[in-house]
């Protein structure tokens, strides 16, 4: 008896677990039917704070729950709307109630006038619809966001105010020239390299000048000119250069003897840590003189970046005295070991011989940036004259000068010596204008000064201090 009444009550109650379980399942299925994503987050940004030639634009979209399913970038200007990009990509199915998905679709476009068509001055509008997942039930409107843009098409303004420019190849001059509103980067281009424009002392507003070298190496086909570039990127080019002499360099055969190389290697190798002083000596010699020279080098030009925005110097530039001509500036060098050639470099700079263990001064005043040993260059100071303009000065037995000193023109700084790569007593000197070598020589004459720089700047003889 009470087994039966048991088996009716299971069959009471089995109708009612079903349909619950039923309703269950259909809220379930709703559920999902229904899950769509949440609303995109989506930020949108430039790489400039206009439309130019060419400006990059960056949009990130970002929605937690199942990711972002469309994204599509237009450029609006008035009833105009130009396609820049449309991507779709996969989202997280909506049966994963717990997923909580950080997918994130990002979109980089460029626009501008090199790059978009019928692109007018004025103002452009980046518009960004990004749509989230979506059911067979559920497709809600997309969530559109917008960044307003000034789109600047026309170059700007830069006109040359000094003439008769006749730099030769290693040397370098003075340019004076004006530039208009807008200009962010202006200086002169020297094939790929650089040379920055600073304000002209006592100019008028938008009058720049700027030292440039033309470097000892520049290929034929490379160009000098003038260069303003405005913030949205716009520039404008212009030649200057009225004549480009080409350099004349000496080629040298040097050879290296074990003895020196006994000598100058390990002393270089215990004073720089990056060396490994892995391999044979000669292995270990031309690391130094080719790989270790060009660290040198940027090491020196890195310092360029410290140079004062104002003249420092005063007249010519002194050179060693008493000092014997012993190697010039661009000489190309030919390295050998028991006759055969192990390297090629080219000299940049001056060596200067004179008594063992004579005074240096400095070629003109200026603040000291460097004093320290440095590879090959040993035991070397740089002293910087402003706008970029700074003398060096290598192999030094011994220091007068620390980091930070201001130095007078005629003042010692150091002695000679025979430290780095120095095959006996003597000083290298060089000058650099922004990090590129040139050659020295033009700076220790007073003519060339006056004619090059000076009459050009409008200072006519009343110096740069």
């Amino acid at each position: 008896m009470g087994s039966d009444i048991g088996s009716m009550d299971r069959r009471r109650t089995s109708p009612r677990k079903t349909w619950l379980l039923l309703v269950a399942i259909l809220a379930a299925v709703l559920a999902i039917s229904l899950r769509v994503g949440g609303e995109p987050e989506v930020e949108i940004t430039s790489d400039l704070p206009g439309i130019g030639p060419r400006t990059l634009v960056t949009v990130v979209a970002r929605e937690p729950r199942r990711g972002p399913r469309r994204v599509k970038v237009e450029l609006v200007q008035g009833e105009k709307a130009t396609a820049l990009a449309d991507r779709e990509s996969a989202v997280a199915p909506p049966w994963k109630l717990w997923s909580r998905s950080a997918a994130a679709q990002s979109v980089e476009v460029a626009v501008g006038s090199a790059v978009t068509e019928g692109l007018v001055a004025g103002e452009a509008l980046i518009r960004v619809s990004v749509w989230r997942a979506r059911t067979w039930l559920r497709d809600p409107a997309p969530v559109v966001r917008e960044l307003a843009l000034p789109v600047r098409l026309a170059p700007p303004s830069l006109e040359l105010l000094s003439s008769q420019h006749y730099p030769v190849q290693g040397g370098s001059e003075a340019v004076v020239y004006r530039i208009g509103e807008g200009v962010v980067r202006h200086g002169v281009e020297a094939g790929a390299t650089f040379f920055r424009g600073y304000a002209l002392p006592a100019g008028s507003p938008g009058e720049n000048f700027a030292l440039f070298a033309v470097p000892y190496d520049l290929a034929e086909e490379a160009t000098v000119h003038l260069v303003a570039v405005d913030d949205v990127g716009n520039r404008t080019e212009r030649a200057f250069v009225d004549r480009l002499r080409s350099i004349n360099s000496r080629h040298d055969s040097i050879e290296v003897g074990d003895a020196f190389m006994e000598r100058v290697v390990p002393e270089i190798e215990a004073q720089t840590p990056s060396l490994d002083g892995g391999g044979s000596l000669v292995e270990r010699y031309v690391a130094i003189n080719s790989l270790l020279r060009v660290e040198n080098r940027q090491a020196i030009a890195d310092l360029a970046a410290q140079s004062v925005q104002r003249f420092l110097w005063q007249g010519t530039f002194l050179p060693l005295p008493n000092g014997q001509v012993m190697a010039r500036f661009a000489d190309r060098r030919t390295y050998l070991y028991q006759g055969q050639e192990i390297d090629r470099q080219d000299h940049l700079g001056y060596d200067l011989a004179s008594v063992k263990r004579s005074p240096v001064p400095s070629a003109n005043s200026g603040v000291v940036v460097m004093a320290q040993y440095l590879g090959i260059y040993g035991n070397v100071i740089v002293i910087d004259h402003g706008y970029g303009l700074m003398s060096l000065y290598g192999h030094l037995s011994s220091f007068d000068v620390a980091v930070g000193d201001e130095v007078e023109r005629g003042q010692t700084i150091g002695h000679t010596g025979e430290t780095g790569l120095a095959g006996g007593d003597h000083l290298h000197f060089g000058i650099f204008l922004q990090g590129v070598a040139t050659d020295p020589v033009e700076w220790l004459d007073a003519d060339w000064i006056r004619n090059r720089v000076l009459a050009k700047l409008e200072r006519k003889g009343q110096g740069t201090g």
